[in-house]
Parts: structure tokens; sequence; C-alpha cells
């Protein structure tokens, strides 16, 4: 786990008698956020910040707070205390992430979406974890051109390029682009050699052309034998050799793609099965 950017802020107390409790309880709250203690953190700060009376406390102690709720699974609290930190301007960029993050776990896509195009553009450093977990929220809340370009994005930048690669074609697939979501996984194939999730999905797609193929060539030569048993053919004509050469093109070029498919998951069934007809006729 990335340690936590916390941020220590001065209080200042004008009760001395609230002050020493609260001042205590803050102190209390930020070693128990230090500790990963989380939920015992989040009690100590929301016990100090409702127990001030006329104690003033700078509001950027709502980022520790978000971090404290976000960390202990408290994920509508944690949206609460860093859209406070955000309006004090506290941290704004790690503030919006985590924000993001939350709604994500909240499920509430749209919002993680809006958080992180602004955690991303808020941030002078490094955005690649952000860009792809962005780009998961786009594609959980079907935000699907979003999701393409962080994806994309990601397969640029290295971060979980495999896996980003994946999605992108997977998202191409919903949009029923079938032309590009093939080559979306040939990219991929040939980008991330052996992916366990490309490679049996391409070889899928080659099964399937496969057998297409074979299925046109056993209906011309189906064709071709329904004239001979009806007597208007006969198997020495040339015209049945042109018919039979025919189905060979069409049984030769299955076993092409079938091979390929074969090659990428050795494990499917249909592609053996389908080879081992094409060869037989053959």
């Amino acid at each position: 786990m990335k340690k936590l950017a916390l941020l220590f802020v001065a209080v200042c107390f004008t009760a001395l008698s609230y002050a020493q409790d609260a001042a205590e309880k803050i102190n209390q709250a930020n070693e128990a956020l230090k500790g990963k203690d989380y939920a015992k953190a989040l009690e100590l700060y929301e016990d100090a910040m409702n127990n001030l009376g006329d104690v003033q406390v700078p509001d950027a102690i709502n980022y520790n707070i978000g971090l404290a709720a976000y960390n202990s699974k408290n994920y509508e609290k944690s949206v609460l205390y860093f859209d406070k930190a955000i309006a004090a301007k506290a941290n704004v960029a790690k503030a919006n992430d985590y924000k993001a993050r939350s709604y994500s776990k909240l499920k509430d896509y749209p919002n993680a979406v809006a958080s992180y195009e602004v955690a991303i553009a808020a941030t002078d450093g490094d955005t690649k974890a952000m860009v792809y977990n962005a780009a998961i929220a786009a594609y959980k809340g079907k935000e699907y051109d979003k999701a393409i370009a962080w994806f994309g994005q990601s397969v640029e930048s290295g971060y979980k390029g495999a896996t980003a690669q994946y999605y992108k074609a997977a998202i191409l697939k919903k949009q029923k682009k079938n032309d590009e979501y093939k080559a979306a996984l040939e990219t991929g194939v040939e980008m991330f050699p052996g992916d366990k999730k490309m490679s049996p999905a391409l070889a899928k797609i080659y099964v399937g052309e496969g057998n297409t193929l074979y299925k046109k060539g056993a209906a011309i030569l189906s064709a071709a034998n329904e004239k001979v048993n009806a007597g208007s053919l006969k198997t020495d004509d040339a015209a049945y050799t042109v018919e039979v050469d025919k189905a060979k093109v069409e049984f030769k070029a299955a076993i092409e793609v079938l091979e390929k498919a074969q090659a990428l998951d050795p494990s499917n069934a249909n592609a053996k099965t389908l080879l081992d007809a094409c060869k037989a006729v053959l």
C-alpha cells in the first residue's frame, strides 16, 4: 500500500478546556491514521470535530478525515470530507483522486469519472494509476469512448498494458465493432504474447472464421455429390473436379486460420475438431 499523504495542520484553539481535549484527540487520530488504524482515527477525528465549541480548526484537516473514512470503508463519509478538503484547497489532486475511488466503491461511476478527470488535470506528476482507474470507472459506467481513450493511454504508458488492451477490445465487442475488436486483439497478442485472456479470445474468433470456411467448402462438395447421386454429374467429369477443387480451396483456407487458433489456444477443442474434419476431406 502506498504511504498515506497526510496533512499536518496547526490547530488554533481559543477555549482552553475544549482545546486541550480536541487537540489531544486530533493528535491521537493522526497517530492512529499513521498506524493504519483507520476506524479509530475516524472516530477520534469526528469526536474532536463534533465537540469543538468555539474552537477553530483549519479546514485542511478534512483531508486526513477523508483518508480515515476511505480506508475504513466509510465511502459516503469520505466523499463528504474530501469535498470539504477540496473546498479548502487542501491537497486538491489527491482529494479528487480519493473522491473518485470512493465513488467507484459506491458504484457511482458517472461521479467517479468526473472526479478522476479533475484529479488527472490537477496532478503535476505521475497520473498512470489514475488514468487506468478512470478507464475502469468509465468502462463500468458505460462511458465507452472515454474508457477506450484512457485504456489506450495505459497501453502506451505501459501501466497494466495487457489488461488495458483487453478491456479496450472488450468495449469494441460490446459496441459490435467486430472488425475493430479483432484488430485490437491481434494488436494485443502481438504486444503481449501468450496473454491468458486475449489469446483465447482471438483463437475463438479464428475458430469462427475457420468454421465458416469449412461449412462453405462442405456445402460446395455436398452440392456436387447431390448431382452425382441424381445422375446429372459423374465423379470423373471435369465439372465435378472443378467443384471439388473449389471446396478444397475453402478447406485449405480453413486449415490455415484454424492452425492459428490452435497455436494461440491449444485447449480449444473446436479448433482441433474442425482441423481434423478439414484434413479428412483433403
